[in-house]
């Protein structure tokens, strides 16, 4: 197909003559007729083919493929599997970003899911068909470009976002831009946003751009202290002021003076510490329980909550006067759902830095893990998807992350209910399973169930790949394979 017809990312605004030349395939086939073949399927490409050989990897150097296609050879050949194998883990070495297709026969299954294991992006299944080998190429290319596109987006964000903010969506530009404006100021600021959105980073921010940087930074979680230890949390207490109380304790807000307080979930506050943190937003300064001396504090106070204010307030719940000090200027987060393309951006650093962090060998993403993390709607925000990706990279058995490693489901897969084959093959083969099963392997006593000939139940067996013989009862083989009459 034409390469002005390959799919491109949205604001990808690359040079037309520059196509062919990122697009490069490196074709790695021992038969020569099919290196032929496949030279005619991709001559729109930027081709090199060879056979399978020990300067390939001299090759790979040279030409710098986008994707590689390695053809496995025959299955009965294990010696040249071995060598295949062998190559491709050089190949993952040498250009860990190059998308490499594991061509296999279609009996090699379990080469195949070997091949992935090591590094391969994707596999097909011989014999040749240029259609579907085309989509699967194509499909490589695609999500090479979108790890390029977003490799050079997350660059840019060195030099356009906050330190420890990642994104490039408009809504995160929008918010950055805030955040640096309302900095140096001494205004109060309120951060409404979901659980997990990364609201007290942003608080960081704010000092860390602020002329109180050198000053402490104190963060306070009012729904994380009980309602009966808050009090003295925030303002401390004098020696003696209620049992238990042997010394002078100075509180969270005067250890924080000169600084700036980060009160996150301020909408959990009792109504009972309401009034007297009011007075202290009003006048600056602090009276410690069991004192008499009020003490004047040098503050910046940012506040946050994930709740809806506005309805506390008509409940009563929250002092409406109270709301009006602390939003001098209110910025939103937006949840991840939201930030459109930042969520595949966290993913892809996130990953990297728990690789680094557990030492594993995880250097990417598969297919339906991008997939899967660009549709999936992260209710838990960017908390939600650190956590994924760190269980991922810690159980992940291959080199590369894929949506079930991740808990996701490939957003692709419910659509092929709708294909009409696709769901009968699926029916067939899940109701020959379970008659293997009732008839512990026994292929004739199945073949009733079935209500189909014994000759049949072979071919069902052979076109998808079922060995009876893991049915059998107490390791009894199955029903002797004999020719279908």
């Amino acid at each position: 197909m034409p390469s002005g017809n390959w799919p491109r990312l949205a604001g990808q605004d690359l040079p037309t003559s520059t196509d062919k030349q990122r697009r490069k395939l490196l074709i790695l086939c021992d038969d020569s007729g099919m290196r032929r073949e496949l030279e005619k399927i991709f001559s729109d490409l930027d081709v090199n083919a060879s056979e399978i050989c020990d300067q390939v990897p001299v090759l790979v150097r040279r030409v710098e493929p986008d994707v590689v296609l390695l053809d496995f050879g025959s299955a009965r050949a294990p010696t040249g599997a071995a060598q295949s194998l062998e190559l491709l883990r050089q190949i993952v070495k040498l250009s860990p970003d190059t998308r490499i297709i594991a061509m296999t026969e279609h009996d090699a299954r379990e080469l195949a899911v070997a091949a992935v294991g090591l590094g391969a992006a994707d596999f097909y299944h011989k014999p040749l068909d240029a259609g579907v080998l085309s989509i699967v190429v194509r499909r490589a290319f695609r999500i090479r470009e979108l790890e390029e596109e977003n490799w050079r987006l997350r660059e840019q964000t060195g030099s356009m976002a906050l330190e420890g903010i990642i994104g490039v969506s408009d809504t995160m530009r929008s918010l950055c831009r805030a955040i640096e404006k309302v900095a140096p100021t001494s205004a109060t600021v309120l951060l409404l946003g979901d659980s997990g959105t990364g609201k007290e980073l942003l608080a960081r921010a704010l000092h860390r751009l602020s002329g109180r940087s050198h000053q402490p930074f104190v963060a306070i979680n009012c729904a994380a202290i009980p309602d009966t230890l808050l009090e003295s949390e925030l303002f401390g207490y004098e020696k003696g002021a209620f049992t238990g109380a042997a010394k002078r304790t100075v509180g969270r807000l005067e250890s924080a003076d000169g600084g700036t307080v980060f009160l996150d979930e301020i909408g959990e506050m009792p109504a009972s510490l309401q009034a007297k943190l009011l007075r202290f937003l009003q006048e600056r300064s602090v009276e410690r329980i069991g004192g008499r001396t009020l003490i004047p504090l040098d503050l910046r106070i940012v506040c946050a909550t994930n709740r809806n204010l506005d309805a506390l307030i008509v409940s009563g719940a929250f002092r409406d006067d109270r709301y009006y000090r602390i939003s001098e200027v209110t910025v939103r987060v937006p949840p991840l759902r939201e930030r459109q393309g930042d969520s595949l951006l966290l993913a892809q650093f996130l990953l990297q830095e728990m690789a680094e962090r557990f030492g594993k060998p995880t250097r990417g993403l598969a297919p339906d893990a991008i997939r899967a993390i660009q549709k999936y709607p992260w209710p838990g925000n960017v908390r939600e998807l650190e956590n994924r990706i760190k269980g991922a990279v810690i159980m992940a058995e291959g080199a590369v992350v894929t949506a079930s490693d991740l808990g996701l489901q490939d957003p692709t897969e419910h659509l092929e209910y709708l294909n009409l084959r696709v769901a009968r093959q699926r029916a067939e083969i899940q109701a020959v399973r379970h008659a293997l099963a009732i008839a512990h392997g026994n292929l004739s006593r199945a073949a009733e169930l079935l209500g189909v000939t014994r000759p049949t139940v072979y071919d069902l067996l052979e076109r998808h790949h079922i060995d009876a013989a893991q049915f059998a009862r107490n390791g009894s083989p199955a029903d002797e394979p004999v020719a279908p009459t």
